[in-house]
């Protein structure tokens, strides 16, 4: 493990490649009534890596093609059901974990691709172990940030008084309040009533406090800080992370994507890891990174937990510099 520093005069644009546009956008119909979205982008015959948001539910952005040098990267992004451009929007039928990872796997088939290289945070982090441990085989390399690993001691840090609410008590209570008192033992049933409730006002309003509160956690220079996001958007954020968080991600088991890290041990893994991260706590990366003999865990001192926070993206644009230079089947250096 090693801490990272950067030049706090650093901006976004200081540390990633220039914006691109992708050279192939398409719809896939993977079943079930659900149409991804997909989008290509850098070099047609590149080394691939497939991006996986977070959320889950948030969909991808522009930005997230600028973290590879594109004239040596395949660069895949995709909206995960019923977010971004995929549709049907906010839909959760048939909207699970291995829905989706069977939806990586289509992808990876349909644009054949023999071994893929995962770039996930957070959500996308989990969903990137995870299509691993299915998958190994079809893996070259992984890289993380803001370490999610679906246990319900990682939801409770979110959605309880015990975690995170004790550092932003403000945006806590806001969350909080516009619940009935009786229902705020647990959060997340609360909010899934009147989020999959019959008022559209209803949803709209606790969709986007949903939101907001998640939202005020993500950045460690702007730590409880309001926004007031669209309600499309909140509404397929709120409703699909609170469905996979109220059916327990659909692991077999609480410590699922721990129990089966032996199965990728052999992968060579990159973990990106704010110090102050207030959604994904760094006990979480430490844990996968001491499971991962072939992986190498950096912490960013002085981060929280988006993507966005310069210091968080200069490791990221490094460790997609560095799986270029590697022979990705050989250990890295620890």
């Amino acid at each position: 493990m090693r801490e990272t520093f950067f030049t706090p005069t650093m901006t976004l644009n200081d540390i990633l490649y220039a914006p691109i546009e992708p050279y192939k956008r398409n719809i896939i119909d993977v079943g079930d009534g659900h149409k991804i979205y997909i989008e290509e982008c850098g070099r047609p015959d590149g080394k691939p890596v497939l991006v996986l948001h977070g959320g889950p539910g948030g969909g991808c952005n522009p930005n997230m093609r600028r973290y590879f040098d594109p004239n040596f990267y395949r660069i895949i992004l995709f909206d995960q059901r019923g977010c971004g451009k995929s549709r049907p929007h906010a839909s959760v039928e048939q909207n699970t974990t291995w829905k989706l990872i069977l939806d990586i796997e289509t992808i990876r088939i349909k644009l054949g691709i023999d071994k893929l290289i995962l770039f996930g945070g957070s959500w996308g982090a989990a969903l990137s172990l995870i299509y691993a441990e299915q998958f190994p085989s079809n893996v070259k390399g992984i890289i993380l940030r803001g370490v999610f690993t679906m246990t319900a001691s990682e939801l409770d840090w979110v959605y309880s008084r015990s975690g995170a609410a004790k550092f932003l008590p403000e945006a806590w209570r806001n969350f909080e309040s516009i619940v009935p008192s009786n229902e705020r033992d647990d959060l997340i049933a609360a909010y899934h009533r009147r989020l999959f409730g019959s008022s559209p006002s209803e949803q709209a309003k606790y969709a986007r406090a949903w939101t907001i509160w998640e939202n005020s956690l993500a950045s460690f220079r702007s730590f409880g800080t309001s926004f007031t996001p669209s309600i499309e958007y909140a509404k397929a954020f709120a409703r699909i992370e609170n469905h996979y968080f109220i059916h327990k991600c659909f692991l077999k088991n609480n410590e699922q994507v721990h129990d089966d890290l032996h199965l990728i041990q052999e992968i060579p893994t990159i973990i990106v890891q704010g110090r102050f991260d207030m959604i994904c706590p760094p006990e979480t990366a430490e844990k996968v990174h001491r499971s991962l003999p072939n992986s190498k865990l950096i912490i960013v001192p002085d981060a929280g937990h988006a993507m966005s926070e310069p210091g968080i993206s200069s490791e990221l644009v490094k460790a997609t510099n560095e799986f270029k230079k590697i022979k990705l089947s050989g250990y890295l250096d620890r």
